[in-house]
């Protein structure tokens, strides 16, 4: 295999890709079965060199490379054959029933076209082949631009891609910033972006130049925050598993965490535990740093830092491995809080050094943390589980990037809701009035009727008044229905001569209560 592929060749494949969309091969439900079929058979039949490709770029273990790669791929690919029909079929408009019936509206999901996906390093598999998934399932063609960095997965794709799909409707190209950049100029009609925050936004910008739409997956500083109520061992169990995994090479693990005073000096005593643990001293079962730049950049930042060691902080610059590592007395003024990590170094800050964070800590509502942040997505109790949340959306915010995938999200992202309008001929005479000649008479017939009883000189302290009321209202209906649904499963039951046994039951529960 060339070093990049040829600008030539990628040319090329540009042109057959937009052939293919524009022929409709790719919009046929049963080709995207298929496809999708293919992409199980080339993961199931290959397990193998997917494991020694992540071994050798990355020393990944055959557990992680299982769990994190071929397993969540399965699992994309039977959620979207099982949801396919649902997710494609034309579906009726929430319109109401007039206009519904002379406009017979639909919105049918198309796909938009060629798309464009760039993968990352970290998971240099499933984080290319989940986008085309998302991508086949909705009709497009599709062109991956696998990591340069990971070059033993980088080869094995190129090798796997033409063998199990449709070369005409799904191709492979190799290369490093010069090459992409030259790929990203081109028009596509859809770009799947996951990576650093500074590259996406020369993504950003040359789509804008075409105004095609993107789905950015990027990474940020995402904190931990271990509050004063908090179940410590667990926490410190779920952090230390955070930043094992992958080496913490993941745009979602802990980076630092903001632990109350009363509970930082258990927090770190038992995550210097899990970490010990978790290695069993042998650092050579662990995923190592990806490349020399990386392991450099985290050993400069471990070395500047102001704060304390409590464990690990061991560095082997011929294997790029850092061993799992906590920092106390750590501020947010500290090198280790100068950038995103990306690694197994988890500096830990006392809340007291942050006012925002103190004031979150100072209860023990999570309701209040949840909604005093903004962040793409939240775990209580937990670390990363809000990403492996079947059938939700996975996706950035501000700087984490913009736009979701997964599921039906990942289908809706490369696809077009295209609204579908049918009018019958009772509508073209009823329109009519719109016609000109114009008449001042006319404009009468526009008046939209104050149905919902807005009303005049209202004030917000008015409106805070009638949602209260309504959350009531609400609370009452739903027991009414409820009651209402008890009273007539009681009534058959009754018919049935108590076969149900709900009547019996109910008779009981009033002794129960009586006899109390």
């Amino acid at each position: 295999m060339a070093e990049y592929t040829p600008e030539a060749e990628v040319e090329a494949a540009y042109n057959t890709l937009q052939a293919t969309f524009r022929s409709g091969k790719t919009k046929e439900i049963a080709w995207r079965k298929w496809q999708l079929k293919q992409v199980w058979w080339m993961i199931e039949e290959n397990e193998q060199r997917i494991v020694e490709a992540l071994h050798k770029d990355m020393n990944k273990p055959v557990f992680e490379t299982t769990f994190t790669e071929s397993m969540v791929i399965k699992t994309d690919i039977i959620e979207h054959l099982k949801n396919i029909d649902k997710w494609t079929a034309e579906r009726p408009t929430d319109t109401p029933l007039a206009m519904k019936a002379v406009l017979r509206p639909t919105i049918r999901p198309e796909p938009l076209g060629v798309a464009l996906i760039i993968g990352p390093w970290n998971f240099p598999i499933s984080l290319v082949l989940q986008p085309m998934i998302a991508a086949i399932t909705a009709g497009c063609a599709v062109m991956l631009k696998p990591s340069e960095v990971t070059q033993a997965t980088q080869a094995l794709l190129v090798d796997l891609i033409p063998k199990y799909m449709d070369p005409s409707a799904i191709r492979i190209v190799t290369g490093g910033p010069a090459e992409t950049g030259s790929l990203i100029a081109r028009k596509w009609d859809h770009i799947f972006f996951t990576g650093s925050v500074n590259v996406a936004r020369y993504v950003a910008a040359a789509a804008a130049k075409n105004l095609t739409p993107t789905v950015l997956e990027l990474g940020g500083q995402c904190p931990a925050i271990v509050t004063k109520t908090a179940d410590v061992e667990m926490a410190a169990r779920q952090i230390a598993w955070a930043k094992f995994l992958n080496s913490g090479q993941i745009c979602l693990c802990v980076n630092h965490v903001f632990a109350h005073p009363d509970v930082e000096k258990k927090l770190i005593e038992r995550m210097t535990f899990y970490f010990n643990e978790f290695k069993k001293g042998k650092t050579s079962e662990m995923t190592h740093v990806v490349n020399d730049k990386n392991f450099e950049r985290l050993k400069a930042l471990l070395e500047k830092t102001d704060g304390k060691v409590e464990c690990g902080g061991e560095l082997d610059a011929s294997t790029r491995c850092i061993t799992p590592s906590v920092v106390s007395n750590v501020t947010m003024k500290d090198s280790l809080l100068s950038e995103e990590l990306f690694g197994t170094i988890c500096p830990i800050l006392r809340s007291s050094t942050d006012e925002a964070i103190e004031s979150i800590n100072s209860t023990t509502n999570k309701v209040v943390v949840i909604s005093s942040t903004i962040s793409g997505g939240v775990t209580v109790n937990g670390v990363l589980i809000h990403a492996t949340v079947p059938g939700a959306p996975f996706g950035g915010v501000g700087d984490s990037g913009h736009g979701s995938y997964h599921g039906d999200y990942g289908f809706r992202s490369f696809s077009h809701m295209r609204v579908i309008a049918r009018p019958t001929s009772v509508f073209s005479k009823v329109s009519s009035f719109v016609l000109p000649p114009y008449s001042p008479d006319r404009v009468k017939w526009f008046a939209v009727r104050n149905s919902l009883g807005i009303k005049r000189n209202w004030t917000l302290e008015d409106e805070r008044r009638e949602c209260s009321k309504g959350v009531v209202w609400k609370s009452a209906s739903r027991a009414l229905k409820l009651l209402v649904v008890i009273i007539t499963l009681g009534l058959v039951d009754s018919k049935l001569e108590g076969r149900l046994g709900l009547v019996g039951a109910f008779n009981n529960l009033i002794g129960l209560v009586k006899g109390k």
